[in-house]
């Protein structure tokens, strides 16, 4: 016979709680970074444009030099501004998407910690409790199982004179 288990391990519950920590802590730093990428991204996508707009403006000055110079860097002034603006506001939502999962890790991991202890606590309890049921449930099977073989021993002694003599009779039948 082998001795290898025939069935898959289970995890165990503090197991589970670790892996879900970590699953919670991993989307929270995966949307953080995807925040962070897509606000750089919007930030190179703006600079690009403003970049672009500005070649364009650049090029309708030569007519209007002097106004369109003016007009030009007004633009790209407000186009910095608006870009620094966007890239602020997106550094500012990432933060709090950042903090706002710290703190639910934080809140799981104390939920995690105090199912622990109080699992810890009660641990003893269940085991003791069920040490003396199963002690009840030996003793009274022992009283039970005690009780016929007292009343049959003296019914199995009387009967044993009983089958001597039946087999003395078979056996002079025989002869």
């Amino acid at each position: 016979m082998s001795k290898a288990k025939t069935q898959p391990d289970e995890k165990g519950f503090f197991q589970k709680v670790k892996e879900t920590i970590e699953e919670f802590w991993d989307g929270t730093k995966d949307t953080a970074e995807d925040l962070k990428e897509k606000a750089e991204d919007k930030f190179d996508d703006l600079k690009e444009k403003a970049e672009d707009k500005f070649e364009d403006i650049k090029e309708k000055v030569t007519a209007k030099k002097s106004t369109a110079a003016k007009k030009a860097t007004s633009l790209k002034d407000n186009v910095v501004k608006k870009t620094n603006v966007t890239t602020d506001k997106a550094k500012k939502a990432a933060a709090e998407i950042k903090a706002k999962a710290d703190t639910n890790a934080k809140a799981v991991t104390a939920k995690a910690k105090a199912e622990t202890t109080a699992a810890k606590k009660t641990a003893p309890e269940v085991k003791a409790r069920a040490a003396a049921n199963a002690k009840a449930v030996i003793d009274k099977a022992k009283t039970t199982v005690a009780a016929p073989k007292k009343t049959a021993a003296p019914k199995a002694a009387a009967a044993k004179p009983a089958t001597t003599v039946k087999k003395r009779t078979v056996a002079a039948k025989k002869a």
